[in-house]
């Protein structure tokens, strides 16, 4: 089964509480001030400056030369590879990657790479495992050019790669001529939830990208930031796939403000999702991962009902969540309060008693 849910029932009742994903956050009132107020100009050009100045922050978070804003983080990741990359070429990453689960199959079918899976637990594999798949340059095998990361990992429930194992990961590629890449759609959940920096993150890594609308709450939007030949590479890219945009600056004033009030928040957002946890664990028959950051998976079926029943259940309820094979995904987020994660147990309580 997929995240993406089937189509609602016009009779169904509103969605009240919406644990599907973080992208389903709305904008703020202070977020649609800001947006009202930016200045703003041609992106094409380089005369946007409100797009510049969130440019120059990322890549200053990052520490890296340069960034680009981009429509979306899947954009982000089919430009860098593309630049990365020839046709033929491999890309290393874990099976459950973002851009091998949820990309369309966009890297085979727009740059002819394929993508070789290096297998761990949580969506994430060692640096052990990526030197044991390092395969010396032979006319038989794909030339070896990439390796991936995402952090943090979601089919892997939110978690957090260690700073150390991505230090050991950029190591191992460097001595073997791999280009690093780090999808870092939720980045930022990661920085809260371990106290490492961003730009800690990120050093190493030929490129990397953090989403704004997700956790942060934007939109749309990302930005993905490397050296100043890679970004380059990017914008011709971004004008290719028709991501070139014009006054961009009303959306770069929404990732603006996220970075300045809602990066600290996404503290709520992990105490909450730890709250959910908690108490569905204490529900007979339902086994739960303990989040790290903002994703709970859990699983029902033990309690008599399966997961295709139990959202469906929960969607009589009001309560929109997403399943991912038998196990079901609730997302905190801004718009997710306290008070709903209660109701959220209540609600799977009462369906489980039924059963």
């Amino acid at each position: 089964m997929s995240m993406t849910p089937a189509p609602r029932d016009p009779k169904s009742p509103p969605i009240r509480i919406n644990l599907l994903s973080d992208t389903q956050t709305r904008p703020t009132p202070g977020m649609r001030e800001a947006m009202m107020r930016a200045k703003v100009g041609d992106e094409q050009i380089g005369d946007d400056p409100t797009t510049n100045e969130l440019c120059g922050r990322v890549a200053t978070l990052l520490g890296k030369t340069a960034a680009v804003f981009m429509p979306s983080g899947t954009m982000c990741n089919i430009a860098a590879t593309l630049v990365h990359c020839r046709p033929g070429d491999e890309i290393l990453a874990h099976p459950s990657a973002h851009m091998n689960t949820r990309e369309g199959g966009a890297h085979a079918a727009l740059g002819g790479f394929q993508i070789t899976p290096l297998a761990g637990e949580d969506g994430m594999f060692s640096p052990q495992t990526l030197r044991a798949a390092i395969v010396a340059p032979n006319r038989y095998s794909a030339p070896q050019r990439v390796v991936t990361v995402e952090q943090t990992s979601n089919i892997g429930g939110g978690t957090v790669w260690k700073k150390a194992d991505l230090d050991e990961i950029v190591k191992v590629a460097r001595a073997n001529g791999l280009v690093t890449h780090m999808d870092g759609a939720r980045l930022m959940n990661a920085v809260v939830a371990s106290g490492v920096s961003a730009k800690d993150y990120a050093d190493g890594w030929d490129s990397v990208w953090i989403d704004f609308s997700k956790g942060l709450g934007a939109p749309v939007g990302a930005v993905i930031a490397g050296s100043n030949e890679f970004i380059g590479e990017v914008w011709r890219w971004k004008q290719r796939l028709g991501g070139a945009m014009r006054q961009s600056g009303m959306n770069a004033a929404a990732c603006i403000y996220t970075l300045d009030h809602h990066v600290e928040r996404l503290k709520d957002d992990h105490t909450n999702a730890r709250a959910l946890a908690r108490g569905l664990a204490q529900i007979p028959g339902v086994d739960v991962n303990q989040p790290q950051t903002n994703l709970v998976f859990f699983d029902p079926s033990k309690s008599g009902v399966d997961t295709k029943r139990m959202i469906s259940e929960l969607d009589a309820h009001g309560i929109l969540t997403g399943a991912l094979d038998h196990r079901i995904r609730a997302c905190t987020h801004l718009d997710v309060t306290a008070a709903m994660i209660e109701e959220t147990i209540s609600a799977v309580r009462q369906i489980v008693s039924k059963a």
